[in-house]
């Protein structure tokens, strides 16, 4: 079914149909609101049950949405609907979901509902292993200095749906960071410029192989009309030149790194910022910190130019860019020491790089929910740059040995969050730390519901932390 096949039929009131969205989070209750002002007879669902949910339900059920919790759908007992549509978090592979697609039941993401509906929007779609975040911020935020309204949205931002309950006039762009999750359930979504960040092992409990986790990201560059990669990342350079031959490439290497002409690339050179043959910048202007920042700043450079975008908007939005929050976020100085969130390094090479970009010697958290993924560089890098590190979570132990096997052995495990930060302060005076950083190359499962809660919660506790200092220094 097109695009345009696709909003005739949900435009259709006289003849509704019924769909199904599973996930009651702020995606899904959007998708929601989409399809109810087409007329759709809308069912929101949830596998699980609290107290949150049970407020959002109650909500939404004023709308005239039927909302179940503690519900999964089976097409064997209920009727068949006309469209599933799925939040992020739902596994591709869910068995009912293959059972609908087998039964020729449309079944899509929420991000290819908003796709469907705004198709007409220039989009920008940001992917990535590592990188995205910040891309997309930077991105979002020279549009802005533009002048345009270029709303970030899917991982960040709005949920994309609630783009579309917007009126088409009001949106310059969409500028859309998209995880594996979310291009796994889309069909059609074609963005006029898709950008690849890096590439390393990462969700591979739901994605299985390397290949098949490439693939999906491949398939939506694949859909773009321009394309933007990063020549600094090993993966991507080894496959480039075969696999894209008409991309457009950043190094933060200088124009001999590119994989394109120098002309149609973006690079440093002698310290300025050189894109498509123009100089735009010195880098040193940019205030985040850590090559993987440059990398960052020359695809949202690319990606501005590619759409038109006057170098006096970029100068001005990259020389106001601070960063993004639980990505190397400064909190707060204690002592001298600075205390850094970094809760977004969910994986090895995401703590690696931000171990990488701050000064030693470090205190280290890290610990949380492990992943698969090759873990030497992170090793390596601990060795080099950390005097102790304290592990939470259910990797402690796993951590534990996999330092041990290394041959470093300044660790500590420590049941939670607010047992590292009360020791950490300690520690840090005690070997001349510089930096505490909480960079756990873990997801946040196993004691938090996201990594923003973990960063929000190691916020808070070292702004406590400071203040209790602050006190006892002043008495």
């Amino acid at each position: 079914m097109s695009a345009s096949d696709f909003n005739n039929k949900i435009s259709n009131i006289l003849t509704p149909g019924k769909v199904y969205i599973i996930g009651v989070g702020r995606s899904g209750i959007a998708a929601a609101k989409v399809l109810k002002k087409k007329g759709w007879q809308v069912i929101l669902s949830d596998c699980n049950n609290n107290t949150s949910l049970q407020k959002q339900a109650q909500e939404i059920s004023s709308e005239g949405l039927e909302v179940y919790l503690n519900h999964r759908l089976n097409l064997e007992l209920e009727e068949r609907p006309d469209l599933i549509v799925i939040s992020p978090g739902v596994p591709w592979d869910a068995p009912v979901l293959e059972e609908a697609r087998i039964k020729g039941i449309e079944t899509i993401g929420e991000i290819e509902l908003a796709w469907r509906s705004l198709s007409t929007i220039p989009w920008i779609a940001i992917t990535g292993t590592n990188g995205k975040t910040t891309t997309t911020a930077l991105t979002a935020a020279i549009f802005s200095c533009a002048g345009l309204f270029a709303p970030a949205c899917g991982n960040i931002g709005y949920a994309a749906c609630e783009l579309a309950l917007l009126k088409e006039q009001q949106l310059d762009w969409i500028i859309a960071e998209i995880s594996s999750f979310q291009i796994e359930s889309t069909v059609e979504l074609s963005p006029m410029i898709g950008v690849w960040t890096t590439f390393t092992p990462d969700h591979l409990n739901r994605h299985k192989t390397l290949e098949n986790y490439y693939q999906i990201k491949a398939s939506l560059l694949q859909r773009s009309q321009d394309q933007v990669f990063n020549a600094d990342d090993p993966y991507l350079a080894k496959v480039g030149p075969g696999d894209w031959p008409d991309a457009y490439w950043v190094s933060t290497q200088g124009a001999e790194k590119l994989l394109s002409k120098p002309d149609q690339g973006v690079y440093i050179q002698d310290n300025w910022i050189m894109a498509f043959g123009e100089l735009i910048m010195p880098v040193n202007l940019f205030k985040m910190r850590g090559n993987h920042n440059y990398q960052n700043l020359l695809m949202a450079v690319a990606v501005a130019r590619l759409a038109n975008i006057d170098k006096s908007a970029i100068i001005r939005a990259m020389t106001s860019f601070s960063g993004v929050v639980h990505r190397l976020e400064s909190i707060c100085l204690i002592q001298g020491i600075e205390y850094i969130n970094d809760s977004k390094a969910t994986n090895y090479d995401a703590a690696q790089v931000g171990l990488s970009s701050v000064s030693g010697p470090v205190i280290l958290i890290a610990g949380g929910q492990a992943k698969e993924g090759d873990d030497q560089a992170w090793l390596e890098t601990i060795k080099q740059k950390v005097s102790t590190v304290l592990l939470i979570g259910q990797a402690a132990t796993l951590f534990a040995e996999r330092l041990e096997a290394s041959g470093y052995t300044q660790y500590e495990q420590v049941e939670n969050m607010e047992t590292a930060l009360n020791r950490s302060l300690e520690l840090a005076k005690e070997q001349k730390a510089r930096v505490v950083l909480l960079s756990p190359a873990c997801a946040s499962f196993d004691q938090y519901k996201s990594f923003e809660e973990r960063g929000e919660h190691f916020r808070y506790l070292s702004q406590q932390l400071a203040m209790s200092n602050d006190i006892l220094k002043g008495g």
